[in-house]
This record gives structure tokens, C-alpha cells and sequence, in this order.
């Protein structure tokens, strides 16, 4: 399936797809479900551009490599270039806010882990970041008090605020840029609240930003 940004209104944006700059254990009682430590600084890790899909299109799941697990998450699109950047100036930055699926292969994972092996395996095969259609920045009005929920098969998995996020949206786009350019087209996936867990097959799924986007979709 090709993925290309797309406006909540159905446009295509004139913006390459770039990266997925992923936020690692931003809520805390995300890191405690899974018997992480809670960080004392943002963790980073990147999805390839290879590992985009369009969320709005039923997508597949790896059925042969252990537990698929969701994480539901907000997506930032950043629309101008960003290093070593302050908050201000990640906030002019942000050309959308939308919805990402950060599928994981937890006991990929927990394997590398286990051997203090980088974590790409688990998180970058191909289709593991299903993206939505981003709304203006302008439609959401306060980036720290955002209602994230995901429903599966009808049962509400995920349901968290980004007022619990550890480090608020332009505090991380600051951070990330800090260490790394941000370029028009990347995306950056904010952290995933409490309640993940496996995805399979067959699933039907409900991705919300509450009152602002919603997107029902499906696993193959």
C-alpha cells in the first residue's frame, strides 16, 4: 500500500514521507505495565519510511514472529526543518496532528532486549507504523490535554490524556531535534498510554483523537 500525507479533509500535503522519530516509555504507567523503569529523560528510536502504512486501509500484521502488540499514539507531522530547536520554534514547525499505530513484536523484543540488542527488528518491518490523515494544527487546541483511545473489537484498550505524557509534545520535538535534524515529512509518534496488547487478524479497530479525528480500520 503507498502511503502519502494526506490533510483530515482528504488533500494531499506537497511533504515527503521521512522518518518516525518514536518516543519510548512517555507515559508511566505505560513503562510500569511493562515492568520498565521510568525514564528520566525522552528515549528515541526511528521507523523507517518502509515501515509506513495508511491507517485509514485494513493492513497486515506479521503472523509468524510472535505477539503483535498495538500502542496507540498522537503523530506530529513536522513541516520545517528543526535543529537544535526551542520550544517556539518547534510549535511553528508542526504542519499536522494525527494518529500512529506503533505495532511492535513484543517478544522480539523482549528477546533483544534480554541481550542488550537495539530494539529495529521488533519495531521497523514493514507495515509496523499505520498513519492517519492529519488535521491543521490550528484544530487542536491545547497539545496537553488531548483524549488518545483506541477500541478493539468494540472493547476500549487504550485511554489515556497527553497531559500525562512524562515530557509534553514541544518539550520532545525540542529534545529529539537536539540530537538529530527534523525535516518536513518526518513524523514524530509522542509515546503510547497504558493498556497495550496484542492485535491480530480479523480485529476491527476504532483510533481516536477524541472529538477531533477518529479512524475505524482493520488487521488482515
Amino acid at each position: 500500500m503507498t502511503y502519502q500525507h494526506r490533510a483530515a479533509d482528504g488533500r494531499e500535503l506537497e511533504l515527503p514521507l521521512g522518518k518516525v522519530v518514536c518516543i519510548g516509555r512517555n507515559y508511566a504507567d505505560h513503562a510500569l505495565e511493562l515492568n520498565n523503569p521510568i525514564p528520566k529523560e525522552p528515549i528515541l528510536f526511528i521507523k523507517p519510511a518502509t515501515s509506513v502504512v495508511p491507517m485509514e486501509q485494513p493492513f497486515h500484521v506479521p503472523v509468524d514472529k510472535g505477539a503483535v502488540h498495538f500502542e496507540t499514539e498522537m503523530a506530529v507531522l513536522i513541516g520545517e526543518t528543526l535543529r537544535a530547536a526551542n520550544e517556539q520554534q518547534a510549535m511553528h514547525a508542526i504542519a499536522g496532528i494525527g494518529l500512529g499505530l506503533d505495532l511492535t513484536l513484543r517478544e522480539v523484543q523482549d528477546q533483544l532486549k534480554q541481550k542488550g540488542q537495539p530494539w529495529e527488528k521488533s519495531k521497523c518491518f514493514d507495515g509496523a507504523c499505520p498513519l492517519s490523515a492529519f488535521l491543521s494544527p490550528a484544530s487542536v487546541n491545547d497539545l496537553t490535554d488531548v483524549q488518545i483511545r483506541l477500541t478493539v473489537n468494540g472493547e476500549v484498550r487504550q485511554d489515556g490524556n497527553s497531559a500525562q505524557m512524562l515530557t509534553p509534545v514541544l518539550k520532545l520535538l525540542s529534545y529529539a531535534s537536539h540530537w538529530f535534524t527534523l525535516e518536513p515529512g518526518d513524523v514524530v509518534l509522542t509515546g503510547t498510554p497504558a493498556g497495550v496488547g496484542p492485535v491480530q487478524p480479523g480485529d476491527q479497530l476504532r483510533v481516536e483523537l477524541v472529538d477531533l479525528l477518529r479512524v475505524d480500520t482493520s488487521v488482515l
